[in-house]
């Protein structure tokens, strides 16, 4: 009979602990593993936050740059449209002077200026003042007089740039066109 009591006993034993393993694997795969996975999404949410987080600092420190800048742009646009541009009363006669004195510096004849100011209404902060420019003179000079126009002083664009003959039969002609910018 002690053998048999010893059976009994082993095989609870043996059923006890095999009951604990089962429960172990149930309690792994019902709740530790599902778990894992939660907290692994979580973790990654996390530090999707925080690089989230780290461009919004970068960007706000950026933002800080342009607000500390702010005030340095705006004299900076004073002084462009007080340096820069000319009143409008003052357009014809600045526009003239200008080419007149390139002109003498880049060694062309000026054959006509037509001035036209334009009068459509746009959102801009600054009028326009058309300039059609037809000149003579050799090739480098019509190109200096080009170059000290697109760099000059005043803010101008050019727009229109057009090689023809001359009326001398040495001299070459160029019409160009040009927009002065204004303050209205």
């Amino acid at each position: 009979m002690k053998k048999s009591r010893r059976q009994i006993v082993n095989r609870i034993f043996e059923a006890t602990g095999i009951g604990l393993i089962v429960l172990d694997l149930l309690v792994f795969f019902a709740l530790y593993q599902p778990l894992g996975s939660k907290v692994d999404v979580a973790e990654r949410q996390h530090q999707s936050l925080r690089q989230t987080v780290r461009n919004q600092q970068v960007r706000v420190e950026t933002l800080k740059k342009y607000e500390d800048a702010f005030p340095q742009v705006g004299k900076g646009l004073e002084d462009f449209t007080a340096n820069r541009t000319p009143a409008r009363r003052e357009a014809y006669s600045t526009a003239a002077h200008l080419v007149h004195k390139i002109a003498d510096a880049a060694g062309v004849k000026v054959a006509s200026i037509a001035y036209r100011l334009d009068t459509t209404q746009h959102n801009d902060p600054l009028e326009r003042l058309e300039l059609d420019i037809s000149l003579e003179g050799s090739y480098l000079s019509l190109l200096k007089f080009s170059h000290a126009l697109e760099t000059a002083n005043d803010f101008i664009l050019v727009r229109e740039f057009n090689f023809a003959p001359g009326g001398d039969n040495q001299a070459l002609g160029l019409r160009l066109g040009a927009d002065l910018y204004l303050t209205p």
